[in-house]
This record gives C-alpha cells, structure tokens and sequence, in this order.
C-alpha cells in the first residue's frame, strides 16, 4: 500500500486519524519488508499484530504463510479491514484494546507489531512477563524506548525497562525508521527492535517473581543507594551477605548493576 493509496482510502472514508491511539501509518515499502524479515516467519507461526491500521503490514505477513491475529481499537478501521482481509482465511481481527486484551490473555503468540507509541512499554513488559511469552517480538516504536530497551550497564538509558525486558528476552536488530516513512508523521524518531526469547530462562517463575520485585524497588527512586531501597522488603543482614558475595559495594546505585549481577543477586535473596 502506497501513501497514495493511504490517503485515497482515508479521504473516500472520510476517515480522520486521532492522535491520541498512535495513528501514524507506517507506508514504505522497504521499512515493511525489513520487519517482516526479521521476524523470521513460517507458515506454522502465529503473529499477533498490534494496532494494524489500514493493512500493509498485515498484507505482508499473510503473504508468508503464517495467520494472523490483528488486535485493533478503532472500529472504523475495523470495519475497513474485515472487508479488506475478508476473503483471508489464516486472518482475525479483534476490536479491543490491546494492552487490556493481554492482561486477560498473554502468550502461545510469535511477535507484537508497530506497538502505539503511547503503550508501548507496559504492552511489551506485560508479554516479556509472561511465562509462555512469545518466541520472537519485533516491535516498532519510539526511538527512545528502544535504546531503553538494548541499554548497557551505567548509562543514562539503563533502567527498569532493560531489565524487565532483558530477563526473559535478549534485544537484537535495531534499526531507525524515518519519520517520512509514516503518515501522517510523527514528532518523534521511530525504530524497530527485535527481541529474542531467552532459552533456557536466567530464572524459573518463582525466581523471575522475585527479579522483578528487586528491580522494582532498586529503580523506585534512581539516585539512591540500592541497599537503602531494598531494605524496605528484606532483612540487612540477609542483603549484606548478598552484597558480600557479589562484590557489590553497598554505596551502589542500581544503574550500574548488569542483569547477570541482578540475577545472581535474586538467587541469593529468593532462597
């Protein structure tokens, strides 16, 4: 689908794109086919796409044989795209709201796309979450929460994002998308990265449980010292023994603490 075509369907519908559900259409063909192919698809894979708009994305992952459950909020684009896919069997379309829909339901699904910028973040943490999250997660969203996500240690992206993220999914295949590829364009610079599910998991669930209280409560306040804050949920002298046998000293903030170092500690505690 061109940008001619887009703003063809979109007058002839008299359709007016809201900014507040992250309607920025991604229309280049080049940027489309990059994240299909990084998705890795096969005929056997089941895709579940977030927020798919007018259809181009949704149009090429058909074509690779895998099905599709699309999961839209406007009901006018859904009535669009029922027509459009109606004669797709491997297709199915949801009017709901996407971060809702999976806090009922999350898992058994391959990749998440083109996430609206606005829930993007508790979307993603909601499937990395989840004990059968998906197997491969290509996302398209703001630049600056993908360097969040693929951040190193004792940088100013580093935080809880790349931690809760990174437990369960290694970040891989970021690349930028111009704002010019979108319509109408957005203020902010775009990319996509691909996340990788981890196999074997750093953590069992009960462990992964306590991970994310850790870190939880280590970033809750960022410039202060990691001991202080946790503290609150555990006894000093169990943390200090923690500490000791990690080498962390007990001045340190959590931002420089690397996930291996986070997962290390979490086994200490959880026992």
């Amino acid at each position: 689908m061109t940008l001619t075509e887009m703003r063809e369907i979109l007058k002839a519908r008299d359709l007016q794109l809201t900014k507040s559900l992250g309607q920025n259409f991604l229309h280049d063909g080049n940027q489309l086919r990059r994240i299909v192919a990084a998705a890795e698809l096969s005929a056997t894979d089941q895709v579940l796409e977030i927020g798919p708009g007018l259809g181009p994305l949704t149009e090429l992952l058909l074509a690779s044989g895998a099905s599709v459950l699309a999961i839209e909020k406007d009901g006018r684009l859904c009535t669009f795209l029922r027509e459009r896919f109606a004669n797709e069997p491997s297709f199915t379309l949801l009017h709901d709201d996407a971060l809702a829909y999976l806090q009922r339901r999350a898992g058994d699904l391959q990749s998440p796309f083109d996430v609206p910028y606005s829930v993007a973040s508790p979307i993603l943490v909601e499937l990395a979450l989840h004990p059968r999250g998906p197997e491969r997660m290509v996302v398209t969203l703001q630049h600056e929460v993908a360097r969040r996500i693929a951040a190193a240690p004792d940088t100013d992206d580093y935080g809880l994002l790349t931690l809760l993220l990174g437990l369960r999914y290694q970040p891989g295949g970021l690349f930028k998308i111009p704002a010019s590829c979108f319509f109408p364009a957005p203020d902010v610079e775009s990319a996509c990265i691909t996340l990788s599910r981890r196999e074997p998991p750093l953590l069992d669930e009960r462990q992964a449980e306590v991970f994310v209280r850790i870190v939880k409560r280590a970033f809750s306040q960022r410039r202060k010292m990691m001991f202080k804050l946790l503290k609150t949920d555990w006894p000093e002298d169990q943390l200090q023994a923690a500490f000791a046998t990690l080498g962390i000293s007990p001045q340190e903030r959590a931002e420089k603490v690397s996930l291996e170092v986070f997962t290390d500690f979490c086994r200490l505690l959880g026992t």
